[in-house]
């Protein structure tokens, strides 16, 4: 079988269920011809690959190993379906038809390389089947992404990866929609408040009506959390809906007309009115939690007066009319204040569901579910505010009105200072001891002449025979010397430049870019090679070989690099190129690991491989 082409008895098929007819396939890379065996059929036929758009493929295991080579939609006759007796010569076949797709759309003007896959009408590479949709997906992300495109042109072309090797390190990319890239706009809340809606009389009766749509209830349920529990509780067990929102309309009457005095006597009177009437205990715990959680240091209760309120015939101005304090019916009063912030709390909140806003239930149990959720994270959240609240108080403290705080301590007691002392000193001597290779045992209880004499002992061993080991090896100053004596140079070639600026912004725009390109080439192979171990297929042990064939080739390509630049630029350049060579290295030095331990007293290669 020569370089150029591919030959494969296969059976040439309409349909998938036809029983096919038996002959030779030869591939070239300019065309395939199907031949049958019997010579009085009418079945050969010689087809250019410059017509063909695709190839699909059935999956390893199926019953049988189809490939169908896909035809423009504009020309008449579909495609053509090849059953192969193994799904080994199948791969064969499939593997030399996308390297021959590949070459031809590399053809087309540069212009056109982000529609290398675009163009196939329905890919099937490695299992896979690519629909229309996610077609057009990978088509935008080449077209957006330069350096993609550069990647995918450089190994999906060449056939170091193909298109599903390479495209199943993007899938977060690819799964994601261009619909949900963008954050969806929902609809929040209207920013009219609720004391907006005015009753309205007929003029004929003394009946008042209120105007009750889904975006009301949706809207009270948010700002009156009582009133949503209400609802939760009492409808449809205790009562029907109409009801509850005919009591609920009444005391937001009394609200409106400012007769607390009758608002108080009614609420006496009915205990489920008197819900709608008294003070939001939800809001007020609510309030509680949010006030424990403010800075310590803010004293809210020393600006409390700073609005007059709590002097007489002072008020807040609502419709027109001043409201007065009545202490005795303070609990069925409501301010204006209190409405504008709870509504603007709403507001800037959002709105947090999703459901339809017809079914007044639906609405209800929804929003009932999000408040424990909130809840259940404000509890999560709970130490970790303390643990905050106190780190802050700590820091706004002053010094001077503290008592002092001492750090509690064990006092150290040493009955015998001199035994302590010279245990310790003998410990010392004995761990140096014990780290030097050869060291002569020491008599640590030695007179003052015994020392002297020891030490002059030392001193004339160490003129006669030198030390052991040099005090700085040569290789490693000469080394360093050199680094520091190109490091001078760089620098001083680089005088008055921005200091600011990085290795990469220094070198000319040809290296960097090269660089950067062999970079982002060395992470994209690599991402590969460490993913396909353990090897454990056919298929792994033949995508690494060319893993390893491709990583090879950089290795020049990096030392054409420094060659290259100029002297000046050289050691910078060898820095960068460091950590490349050495994650190639540590790739090159696991395959062969792996290949001498599978290999290891069986004289085979790994998998069977001969």
């Amino acid at each position: 079988m020569a370089a150029g082409q591919v030959v494969m008895p296969a059976k040439y098929k309409t349909s998938v269920k036809d029983p096919g007819i038996q002959g030779i396939l030869k591939m070239t890379e300019d065309k395939f011809v199907f031949t049958p065996n019997n010579p009085r059929l009418s079945g050969k036929f010689d087809v250019g690959f410059g017509s063909i758009k695709g190839h699909k493929f059935s999956k390893e295991g199926s019953k049988q190993a189809l490939l169908n080579l896909t035809q423009d939609p504009e020309i008449k006759g579909g495609g053509y379906i090849f059953e192969f007796e193994k799904f080994s010569d199948r791969d064969v076949c499939r593997d030399f038809v996308g390297k021959v797709l590949g070459k031809i759309q590399a053809m087309v003007s540069s212009g056109q390389d982000a529609k290398v896959v675009s163009e196939r009408s329905a890919i099937t590479v490695h299992d896979e089947q690519l629909s229309a949709s996610e077609m057009e997906r990978r088509m935008k992300l080449l077209r957006e992404d330069c350096e993609l495109q550069k990647l995918h042109k450089q190994f999906v072309i060449s056939g170091v990866l193909t298109e599903a090797e390479f495209w199943a390190t993007r899938k977060k990319l690819l799964n994601v929609d261009d619909a949900s890239r963008t954050p969806k706009q929902r609809v929040g809340f209207k920013s009219s408040m609720l004391s907006d809606v005015k009753p309205s009389t007929d003029g004929q009766s003394n009946k008042v009506m209120f105007t009750l749509t889904p975006e009301i209830i949706h809207q009270i349920f948010a700002e009156k959390p009582a009133v949503h529990r209400a609802f939760l509780n009492l409808v449809p067990s205790k009562m029907k809906e109409k009801d509850f929102w005919t009591k609920y309309f009444r005391a937001e009457y009394l609200h409106w007309t400012k007769n607390s005095v009758a608002a108080a006597a009614e609420a006496a009177e009915d205990e489920e009115l008197a819900v709608f009437l008294e003070h939001d205990d939800i809001l007020a715990s609510e309030a509680r939690r949010k006030i424990r959680r403010v800075d310590p240091t803010l004293d809210m209760e020393a600006d409390q007066g700073d609005d007059y309120m709590h002097l007489p015939d002072h008020g807040i101005l609502r419709d027109g009319s001043k409201e007065t304090t009545y202490s005795e019916y303070e609990q069925c009063k409501r301010t204006l204040l209190q409405d504008i912030n709870r509504h603007a709390a709403v507001v800037l909140e959002g709105r947090a569901l999703d459901v339809e806003l017809g079914d007044t239930r639906t609405v209800a149990e929804a929003l009932a579910r999000s408040k424990q959720v909130e809840l259940a994270t404000e509890a999560t959240d709970e130490n970790a505010n303390q643990d905050r609240l106190e780190r802050v108080s700590m820091m706004a403290e002053i010094e001077d009105l503290q008592a002092p705080r001492n750090l509690p301590f064990a006092p150290l007691h040493i009955k015998d200072p001199r035994e302590y002392f010279d245990s310790q000193q003998a410990n010392a001597v004995k761990a140096l001891g014990d780290t030097v290779a050869g060291t002569k045992e020491m008599n640590c209880s030695l007179s003052t002449k015994e020392a002297y004499g020891s030490l002059r002992g030392l001193i004339s061993e160490m003129k006669v025979a030198g030390l052991s080991d040099p005090i700085v090896k040569p290789e490693v100053a000469l080394k360093a010397l050199n680094g520091l004596a190109q490091h001078v140079s760089s620098t001083k070639y680089h005088l008055q430049k921005n200091p600011h600026e990085s290795v990469l912004d220094r070198l000319p725009n040809k290296t960097k870019e090269e660089l950067l390109h062999h970079w982002a080439s060395i992470q994209e192979l690599l991402k590969h090679f460490w993913s396909s171990y353990p090897i454990t297929t056919t298929y792994l042990y033949t995508k690494v070989c060319r893993l390893k064939d491709a990583m090879a080739q950089i290795y020049p390509k990096l030392q054409e690099i420094k060659e290259s630049v100029q002297s000046d630029f050289r050691h910078q350049v060898s820095l960068l190129v460091q950590p490349m060579l050495q994650a190639l290295d540590a790739a090159f030095a696991h395959y062969d690991a792996e290949l001498q331990k599978r290999s290891a007293g069986s004289g085979e290669r790994p998998n069977g491989f001969v």
